[in-house]
């Protein structure tokens, strides 16, 4: 069990992020200190519009060295799309530090909170997203996005799938369904694409070989949507490509209730970034509108990677804690207008605090852990 504080990064990044941060920040804090787990470090980098302002980059080259020296992350969304040129053009910064670090595993849990304006509310599976290559052309090269156009009338994006990629994804996906409820579904199109999409399935089940004790089966990206659609309770851990991986997470937390509750983290074997799956919110920023709910989930799951790879059963209770605080909250009739309610993005955060501080961990074994 480690005994020093962990020291976290803060990207606020752009839009919302300079509210849901700060909120992720106090949780975590808090959860923490309820844990009897030393405080964190906190250290506040500069990254996106505020960056290109004060130092002519997004992702400014001391942001990066400064992060390669933390133990995690919480990362801000961003509006790269909104970003003057060249910066508009060039690798977004989410992309940059996962690419930068390899983060090659996108776990993206969609869970239900029985209330609310879920479609399907009982939804609880994960979906893990190799992070590297695939149909994601900004992916799969050294230098440059891997897309290009030899006349004005012509685009040609790159596709790359590789078997230690897709092994070294499987695994984790793997790993994660032994500690759920044992059962994996393999997301493809090998109908189709036979050559690559057929590789991921055919790499994915070789490595089930090495995992006897967990159910698989697998599934047409196509069909994939429509038996999430029909019956999401009957999925726990799915394992995609990058751009599958992408459509279908957002799709499920849409299903479990809205994407403002859809957390994920970005990981390798030594790094992890909480990240939301939802965007900036530019329209609503700045107003304390803004669903704190997947910046601090995402959070939560930080916690709970840091608990697994340094054998901190402190950080793993902090993290139940987090996710306990959030849904006694929302069960407890305090959420943002998205998800029904008139708290602010101030007001729910002070709920989950309090709940947080209030109520013992319900013990819970964490849900998206990964790694070592």
């Amino acid at each position: 069990m480690t005994a020093r504080p962990y020291r976290l990064g803060v990207l606020l990044g752009d839009g919302i992020g300079p509210e849901i941060v700060p909120a992720s920040v106090r949780v975590v804090d808090a959860a923490l200190a309820a844990a009897g787990a030393a405080p964190v470090d906190w250290h506040e980098l500069p990254l996106g519009a505020s960056a290109i302002e004060e130092h002519g980059s997004a992702i400014p080259a001391t942001t990066m060295e400064a992060l390669a020296d933390l133990d995690g992350w919480l990362l801000g969304p961003h509006d790269s799309a909104a970003y003057p040129e060249p910066f508009r053009s060039q690798l977004n910064p989410s992309g940059a530090i996962r690419k930068h670090f390899d983060l090659y595993a996108n776990v993206r849990p969609a869970r239900g909170f029985g209330s609310g304006k879920a479609i399907a509310p009982d939804t609880d599976l994960v979906i893990v997203r190799e992070n590297t290559e695939g149909f994601y052309a900004d992916r799969n090269t050294f230098a440059g996005t891997g897309e290009y156009m030899p006349t004005a009338d012509v685009a040609i994006a790159m596709g790359v799938f590789t078997r230690p990629a897709i092994e070294r994804v499987a695994r984790a996906a793997f790993e994660l369904a032994g500690r759920r409820r044992k059962k994996l579904t393999i997301v493809h199109k090998a109908n189709v694409l036979q050559l690559s999409s057929g590789l991921f399935k055919r790499v994915c089940l070789e490595v089930a070989e090495s995992y006897p004790d967990i159910a698989v089966d697998d599934f047409h990206i196509d069909a994939m949507t429509v038996h999430l659609l029909r019956r999401a309770a009957d999925f726990d851990v799915l394992v995609a490509e990058n751009m599958f991986g992408d459509i279908l997470s957002d799709m499920a937390g849409e299903l479990a209730g809205s994407l403002g509750i859809a957390p994920s983290v970005n990981a390798s074997d030594d790094r992890c970034m909480a990240q939301a799956a939802h965007g900036s919110a530019p329209d609503i920023a700045g107003r304390g509108l803004a669903n704190p709910i997947a910046m601090i989930l995402s959070s939560g799951m930080l916690l709970d990677w840091l608990g697994t790879r340094f054998g901190d059963e402190r950080a793993a209770d902090a993290a139940v804690r987090v996710e306990d605080g959030v849904r006694a909250a929302v069960q407890g009739g305090v959420s943002t207008r998205d998800l029904g309610g008139t708290a602010s993005t101030d007001e729910f955060t002070d709920a989950v605090v309090q709940r947080i501080t209030l109520k013992e961990s319900g013990g819970r074994v964490g849900a998206t852990s990964l790694m070592n």
